[in-house]
């Protein structure tokens, strides 16, 4: 429960004016309009109200035709005024909507991977979609609602008053009553509210998963399980849904039924009057049509509760998702070129909720241009280490320095811009194959730069065979191509970032042993000048490194070459034997 929901509205409503701001004309203009369209609704009745007191028509002949023009024109100022409301008003939602998305997607690319860690990107996908909507639809029929409505109750109340004070305080009798009821079911719709976006996360949790995972679930025969999953879901979903339809379909017969009430009263007591001459006939019609007018805003602003609540709820999520505070980067220092020496200092990390630390008192000094292999069991914390170089992670105690300077003391940007990075999760993206290998701060790279960096990485014979070369779009993240293809359009994009830093996670887990053969070559010559951190599960591939560093339950256990860690006949003999006599077995069963 929030702890106080009408101070929560109110600094909603204060954030969403500083969204208006920068366009307060336009704003200004679509709200004069609603009070001129407000000042036009006592026209009809005041015109009704000589029409009948003057008499029999045949003695006025010569002026009948002044009433059908002025309710003519009537209706054509209110048309133009409300589509002039209702453009700019949509004007100015739109680009509202533009800067929430814009500020969203920019917090996305800001927070830390921690955050990441925490959510489903379903639900995120949801809070950008599906609450934009409902803001969307609070901001424009709901704030048209409020204040044109508003504003002709006024007017009307006003006109009122005007002709008959006593009846319009029985008229204003009902106001208290409505206002209680509106708040009471109020509650109820933000609650429903909040359920419903849980919910909507919940589905679109399920759908991204199902949909990216498509060829599991088919083989592993997983379609009932995920279609009890997402029924689950859908009827929390529509539960929360009808109760919100409860509380808002509440509301208005309640209020209707009140008003009509009030309007009984007032009849009755107007009837009494025109018996005793205390009104007009004229003064009587005017006086019941501004009352009946009065019944269709009062219904308007009762129905608006239900996207009302809607749009706070979407605004909730919205502003939560904006307050998420970005990547710490408190770093000043920015480093042209780095040689590329990396120092690990007692470093310790620990993941939330975890049982044990990550890593313990790691220190470990690469020298500028060496090639170090971080071998170990999984889970020994190999991919927890370099992911503290690029900062996705802060750790927990000791220094991590670069060419000497602490990685905290300098800039993401100028920290990030020395490191290339090749991970076993290749992450490609649904865009041409030029585009992805020249991606980020390479994207102004020559076309002859990318076909080098192809031809280095192997990549270049089955790029220029595609129908449009490196024009082609490669699909979501890059379905239309093989593993190994994959890979060496990973290779293909560290090649031409030429970082000083050089992060291989398992660079050629995907490749087939035609495809690696190529592909190792092009590593040896990569790696050349730059410093490396291998991460190998094969160990295989990490033979002819200038070190290999073994870890075990977040500790440096071992270190050295590999014929030195094979002399030991420790960890290390005990993994290389366990692969290759499962290599041997393998062979001898084929």
């Amino acid at each position: 429960m929030p702890p106080n929901t009408t101070i929560d509205n109110r600094k909603i409503y204060r954030r969403l004016l500083g969204y208006i701001r920068p366009y307060r004309m336009a704003f200004a203009l679509a709200m004069l309009g609603m009070a001129l369209i407000a000042l036009t609704e006592p026209l009809f009745p005041a015109l009704m109200r000589p029409l009948l007191d003057k008499g029999p028509l045949p003695k006025y002949r010569s002026e009948l035709y002044l009433i059908p023009l002025a309710l003519i024109g009537i209706f054509v100022v209110r048309g133009f005024l409300t589509y002039f409301t209702s453009y700019t008003l949509a004007w100015v939602t739109n680009h509202i909507v533009m800067d929430l998305r814009r500020q969203m997607f920019g917090r996305l690319l800001t927070l830390p991977t921690h955050y990441y860690d925490d959510q489903s990107s379903g639900t995120l996908i949801a809070k950008v979609t599906y609450g934009i909507n409902d803001f969307t639809s609070a901001a424009t029929n709901v704030l048209t609602a409020l204040v044109r409505d508003s504003l002709t109750i006024l007017v009307l109340l006003a006109y009122l008053v005007y002709l008959d004070g006593k009846l319009t305080l029985i008229a204003l009798a009902v106001g208290p009553l409505i206002v209680a009821v509106v708040r009471l079911f109020g509650k109820r719709l933000r609650a429903a509210s909040r359920r419903g976006y849980s919910a909507m996360g919940l589905i679109s949790h399920i759908l991204e998963e199902t949909i990216g995972a498509h060829k599991v679930v088919k083989v592993f025969g997983g379609q009932r399980y995920e279609a009890q999953r997402f029924d689950d879901v859908s009827k929390e979903f529509r539960q929360a849904a009808m109760r919100e339809s409860m509380a808002a379909s509440a509301t208005v017969p309640l209020t209707q039924v009140a008003s009509a009430t009030a309007l009984a009263i007032i009849i009755y007591v107007a009837l009494l009057q025109s018996a005793d001459s205390h009104i007009t006939v004229g003064g009587f019609v005017a006086f019941i049509t501004a009352m009946l007018m009065l019944l269709s805003p009062v219904k308007h602003l009762t129905e608006v509760n239900a996207p009302l609540q809607r749009g706070l709820t979407a605004a909730e999520n919205i502003f939560g998702l904006l307050d998420q505070p970005p990547e710490e980067d408190l770093g000043t220092t920015v480093l042209p070129r780095v040689r590329g020496e990396i120092r690990f200092e007692q470093v310790n990390f620990s993941y939330r909720d975890a049982q044990r630390p990550a890593l313990h008192g790691v220190s470990l000094h690469v020298q500028a241009g060496q090639t170090v292999a971080l071998v170990g069991p999984s889970g020994c914390g190999k991919t927890t280490l370099v992911s503290l170089l690029p900062r996705f992670y802060q750790p927990g105690s000791g220094n991590i320095l670069i060419d000497g300077h602490n990685a905290q003391s300098l800039t993401l940007e100028s920290l990030r811009a020395s490191i290339a990075l090749v991970s076993q999760d290749v992450v490609l993206f649904n865009d041409s194959v030029a585009a992805n290998i020249a991606y980020g701060g390479a994207s102004g790279a020559s076309e002859s730069d990318i076909i080098a960096a192809a031809q280095a990485a192997h990549a270049w014979e089955f790029i220029r065979q595609m129908p449009q070369g490196l024009q082609t779009t490669v699909g979501e993240n890059g379905v239309k191509l093989s593993g190994g293809q994959r890979q060496r359009l990973a290779i293909a994009r560290a090649f031409l970032k030429n970082a000083p830093i050089l992060i291989l996670d398992e660079a050629t887990s995907a490749l087939d042993s035609e495809s690696e053969r190529q592909i190792q070559s092009a590593l040896e010559q990569l790696i050349q000048g730059r410093t490396t951190l291998v991460i190998a599960h094969r160990l295989s591939t990490v033979e002819h490194a200038d070190r290999i560093v073994v870890l075990d339950k977040g500790k440096i256990v071992e270190q050295g070459r590999h014929d030195e860690l094979l002399s030991m006949n420790g960890i290390y003999t005990h993994l290389y034997r366990l692969q290759f006599e499962s290599v041997d077995s393998r062979d001898s069963n084929a």
